[in-house]
This record gives structure tokens, C-alpha cells and sequence, in this order.
């Protein structure tokens, strides 16, 4: 189904000013911070947000229970469950910012695109951009929204678990590419989790985040084109892995603007995968 509104998962923040009002947009507020931050992004929502923006918790609240992993995808009935808490349709566009640029919002798109929701958005530059354009605040306590009901439709496709990865690892169609910084690809520094090995998987490619952004925006579809095309050709299935299944996303977020549709994101990434010694690592 194509979207009514929108033309790209990524949008400036004078289309999201010029759509806000509209009663079938949704913003939301996906802010998260490394563990040890200082900062509190509930907090954070709750003291000023863009106008009517819910907050999304996918660290505590809309994440799989009873597990050691950090904010794991929950169950499709979970999802369910707290997104008619926060008032969404599955009619809706869905637009997702956060507090740094571009971190964690990529994230909550990934898990609405797994989720069957294709009206989704991620805002590029973030709330960031939204105040350097000197556009609308609110601030104070927000609105509780009404609840909706909503029902996902889960869509194996954009999500892998570690025994399946390791099973493809030597598959020619498949490149893994990992979104954490170079220096803990290649296990010259530390991994900030304890426990958690160094290094990376077999065959896997680096591509760190960081080297499709630019100030809390995306590169140009032809320069993101350009690093994916040193590293994969446009048919391959692609599977994203970071530090805990944040970073990955913003992976997979720029290669959907660069059109390719193969995307896959591992879900446990390095948290799992260098924990667990059943599983290789160079």
C-alpha cells in the first residue's frame, strides 16, 4: 500500500511543520541514551517536545520481557498493545525523531516496518533540526492520548535471530555489515558491555553509522549509494548488526533510501553474538 503522505521514510522538518495538524500524523519522541548517560529522555520529553509528539519507549516499555537482552523486538500482541496506548491507527503516518540527530528514531522505524506499518518516518536531523528551524515548542506536561486499537501484522522478513545469521554467514548473497565504530570491528577497543568479546563476525563488513551522517543528518542518496556499493552489490540481502540493535537500524534506514529492499536487521547483535561462545568471532 503507498503512502497518502508521504514519499520517502525520511522527512525535513518543514514537511513535518506543514503536515503536524493533520489528524492522521503521529509524531513521536524515540530518544535513548547509552547506558551511563547522564540524561533522561523521558524527562527530557516531558520538560519540551514538538507539538503533540508521544514518547516511545523501546528500552523498557515496548520491548520483550524476560530476557538479558537490551530493548529486544517484542511480540507482535505486545507491540499491539502499547501503540493503541499511545493512541495510533494503523492508518496513520508515523513520524519518529529523537533528542540526538539521528540515533535511536531509525529504530522505532524499523520496528513499525516489521510490524506491517508502512507509513512511517523517521524526521531527519531530528528535534535538533526542528529548534534550529525555530519552529513550535510545547512544553509542560503532555496530553494522554486516547486509546486506539491497534493491530500489528509481523513480517518475518526485516528481523533475524543469531542462529539463523550464523547458519548464513557464508552465503554469497547475504553481507553482513556491522554499524559499530572500526575500532571495535576490528577488536582494538574495548566493548563498553561485560562479558561481551571482541571483534566481528566472519565475513562481515564495516560500515560504522557514523559515516552516513553528517551533523545529525543523512548524506545524500548518492553518497549513501557510494558506501553501499563499495561494500555490497544492489541485489544482495543485507543484514545489519551493531553494539544492541539501535545503530543497525540507521543502517538499514539509509539503504532504504537508497532503494535497496533486501534489509534485515539482527535483532541481539553484538550484545548477543559476543556474549554467547557457540558463536564465531574473528
Amino acid at each position: 500500500m503507498s503512502s497518502k503522505l508521504l514519499s520517502s521514510p525520511l522527512v525535513s522538518a518543514q514537511w513535518l511543520a506543514d503536515n503536524i495538524n493533520n489528524s492522521e500524523v503521529v509524531v513521536l519522541d524515540a530518544s535513548w541514551f547509552l547506558p551511563g548517560s547522564e540524561r533522561d529522555p523521558v524527562q527530557e520529553w516531558h520538560e519540551k517536545r514538538i507539538p503533540g509528539a508521544r514518547f516511545f519507549d523501546f528500552d523498557k516499555k515496548i520491548a520483550a520481557p524476560d530476557t538479558e537482552l537490551p530493548h529486544m523486538l517484542p511480540s507482535a500482541e505486545l507491540f499491539s498493545r502499547e501503540v493503541s496506548e499511545l493512541g495510533i491507527k494503523e492508518q496513520d503516518t508515523v513520524v519518529v525523531y529523537d533528542s540526538q540527530g539521528m540515533f535511536s528514531a531509525p529504530r522505532v522505524w524499523w520496528m513499525f516496518r516489521t510490524m506491517g506499518h508502512h507509513d512511517v518516518a523517521v524526521l531527519d536531523g531530528g528535534f535538533p533540526a526542528w529548534q534550529k528551524a525555530g519552529l513550535e515548542l510545547e512544553i509542560g506536561d503532555p496530553e494522554h492520548p486516547v486509546m486506539t486499537e491497534y493491530k500489528a501484522s509481523f513480517c518475518p522478513n526485516w528481523v533475524i535471530d543469531a542462529d539463523e545469521l550464523n547458519a548464513r554467514l557464508g552465503d554469497v548473497d547475504t553481507v553482513v555489515l556491522d554499524a559499530r565504530s572500526a575500532e571495535r570491528f576490528y577488536g582494538t577497543a574495548p566493548e563498553p558491555r561485560p562479558g561481551v568479546r571482541s571483534g566481528h563476525m566472519p565475513n562481515a563488513k564495516s560500515l560504522p553509522f557514523s559515516q552516513l551522517l553528517s551533523e545529525g543528518y543523512f548524506l545524500d542518496t548518492e553518497q549513501l549509494s557510494k558506501r553501499f556499493d563499495a561494500l555490497s552489490e544492489p541485489e544482495q540481502n543485507l543484514i545489519f548488526s551493531c553494539g544492541s540493535g539501535v545503530t543497525a537500524c540507521i543502517l538499514a534506514l539509509a539503504a532504504e533510501l537508497t532503494g535497496r529492499k533486501k534489509l534485515t536487521v539482527y535483532d541481539g547483535s553484538w550484545a548477543e553474538w559476543g556474549r554467547k561462545h557457540k558463536y564465531p568471532v574473528v
